[in-house]
Formats: C-alpha cells, sequence, structure tokens
C-alpha cells in the first residue's frame, strides 16, 4: 500500500460489531475483533466500541474468551476501548471507575482510552465535565440541528471532541453533502477533533444502502452511503488548507477514485495537496476515527479498489 494511502487509514476504524446492522452478541463480537487484531490489516483498527451498560458482562467474558491475554500473556497489549455514556453519564463514570478498580484481574488487560457521549446541552457538558478523566479522549455527540457555535465554545475550553453521526437505519439519519461538509469546516477552523459514527463501511460515497428500520420489519430503506476516504480526505484538506464549502461537499461527492491521487509522498485532489505530514497532523489531532459495525467491509472494498 502506498505511503500516504497508510498514514490516512492508520488506526481509522472504532470496532462497533455491537451496533446495527451487525448488531453481533457481546461474545461474537469480542471474538471479531480478536480476529481482527490479528489479522494483516490490524494496523487500521483501533478500539473496541462498548456502551457503558455492558461492561460488566464485558469483563465477565474477557477472561474467559481471551484467556490468554488476561493470564497466560499478563504483557500482552489491553484491549482499547471506546465506551459509549448515556445521558446518565455522570452515574456511569461512577460505574466505570468501580468496575474497573474492583476487577483485579484483568486490570492489564482493558484500557478505556476514550469516551463517546450522547448529546447534551452546552450546560449539562459545563455541569459535569470535570469528573471526566483527564487521560481519556472525550467525543460529545452533536445533532446536526443542534446550535452549533454553544457547543463549540463549551468543547474548546474543556479540551474535548466532538461526534458526528453520518447515518443511521433510516433515510434520513444520513446527512447530505453540503452538512456535513459545513460541520467539517466548522470543527476545523475551532480546532475540534472529531469522530464519525455509522454509514462509513464503504471507502467511496455512492454505495446503495438497504437495512430493516426494526429488527422484526421486513420493509427496507435505500440511501447512498458517504465514504470513509472521502471524509477522511475532505478533513485532512479542511484543517490545513482554506477550502471553501463547495469545495468540501465536492470531495464528499466524489464517487469514484480516480480524481484522488496517491503517491509515496501525498495525496492530491485537483490543484490541492496533502504531504505525509500534513496527513499524519490531521488524523492524530482532527478526524480520529470512524465507528463500523464491520471491519471486513471496509477491507474488501479496499482490495476491489486494488489498495491492498
Amino acid at each position: 500500500m502506498l505511503t500516504s494511502l497508510k498514514r490516512l487509514l492508520a488506526s481509522i476504524v472504532d470496532y462497533a460489531g455491537l451496533f446495527p446492522p451487525a448488531q453481533l452478541s457481546l461474545p461474537e463480537a469480542m471474538h471479531s475483533y480478536d480476529r481482527a487484531h490479528s489479522s494483516p490489516h490490524s494496523w487500521m483498527l483501533d478500539r473496541f466500541v462498548l456502551p457503558a451498560t455492558r461492561l460488566p458482562e464485558f469483563v465477565k467474558l474477557l477472561p474467559i474468551l481471551t484467556e490468554e491475554m488476561c493470564e497466560e500473556i499478563p504483557s500482552s497489549q489491553p484491549w482499547s476501548l471506546s465506551v459509549i455514556l448515556s445521558k446518565n453519564w455522570l452515574a456511569e463514570l461512577e460505574q466505570i471507575h468501580r468496575i474497573t478498580k474492583a476487577e483485579l484481574h484483568c486490570k492489564d488487560s482493558i484500557r478505556i482510552s476514550a469516551l463517546e457521549v450522547a448529546p447534551l446541552s452546552p450546560v449539562e457538558i459545563q455541569q459535569g465535565y470535570l469528573d471526566l478523566p483527564a487521560e481519556v479522549d472525550t467525543f460529545f455527540e452533536i445533532p446536526f440541528d443542534a446550535d452549533l457555535e454553544p457547543h463549540l465554545n463549551i468543547l474548546q475550553q474543556i479540551g474535548a471532541g466532538a461526534k458526528l453521526r453520518t447515518g443511521g437505519i433510516t433515510g434520513d439519519a444520513f446527512p447530505d453533502s453540503t452538512q456535513l461538509g459545513q460541520r467539517i469546516l466548522s470543527f476545523a477552523n475551532a480546532r475540534i477533533p472529531f469522530k464519525a459514527t455509522a454509514g462509513l463501511h464503504h471507502p467511496l460515497r455512492g454505495h446503495s444502502f438497504t437495512h430493516a428500520l426494526d429488527k422484526t420489519s421486513t420493509t427496507r430503506v435505500s440511501t447512498t452511503m458517504h465514504g470513509f476516504l472521502n471524509v477522511a480526505i475532505a478533513s485532512a484538506f479542511a484543517y490545513h488548507h482554506a477550502i471553501t464549502p463547495n469545495e468540501a461537499a465536492a470531495i464528499l461527492e466524489e464517487p469514484s477514485i480516480d480524481p484522488f491521487q496517491f503517491s509515496e509522498a501525498e495525496v492530491r485532489w485537483h490543484h490541492h495537496s496533502l504531504s505525509l505530514r500534513e496527513i499524519e497532523h490531521s488524523r492524530s489531532q482532527f478526524f480520529r476515527s470512524f465507528g463500523s459495525c464491520s471491519f471486513q467491509e471496509p477491507i474488501n472494498d479496499l482490495y476491489d479498489l486494488r489498495f491492498l
């Protein structure tokens, strides 16, 4: 793989196999994540996404399903978790602290490296942010219909990141390219890091997406998904260059790999270019990752594009 592309995609996938459309059981999702970590493409994988309410179950399953990680190889790399907090986030933070302190048999096998918080008002964030662990990345979800400026102000104040929902199980859950591009530019201008979630299974925009509206329904919906390559490239240009809202939307709209040129030294789109340093800096400081219920789908599509 070309160096520019590998640096653009390094540690980009937070594995969310518990969530739709995969919606695996916790043991299945843990096995899938473990297999992905042992695969040749593990360099693309980052955290395991887990709701805070399921942390007790996870802790009990861990020594059973991955005994070698907890006991046989105590020095092995711990499971990196991104824990999702509900609106009851302060109580859940206390529970997380109690569990991680009490379960000494797995204390070296779990590392909570990120928190993802359900949509809250800026006032609610202000009231509780001091309880957040300083060493953990925290991303507060900001809905597209929320008043953005007050959220940006509080996130700048507390040094936290944003969470951006790029899809869901209904067509109206997908923002259009103009909305998404404007939101990315706003984060870039405010120098607020973000992660994306939902709807980014494929590298490029344009794949047809169908999904049952709920577990019991046979009705299916179809829409167009955003591409994780589009989002990563648009984010890097937004962070380092003065691209316009129209240019950001155009990058997000590209359905083909042809307008993007990758080399050992840079990524190009028309007259714009990104150096390796700019790519690395954007990924480490700005667009951090995206949650996907499948790790294999992104890999398969990259093979189809002959990048792997």
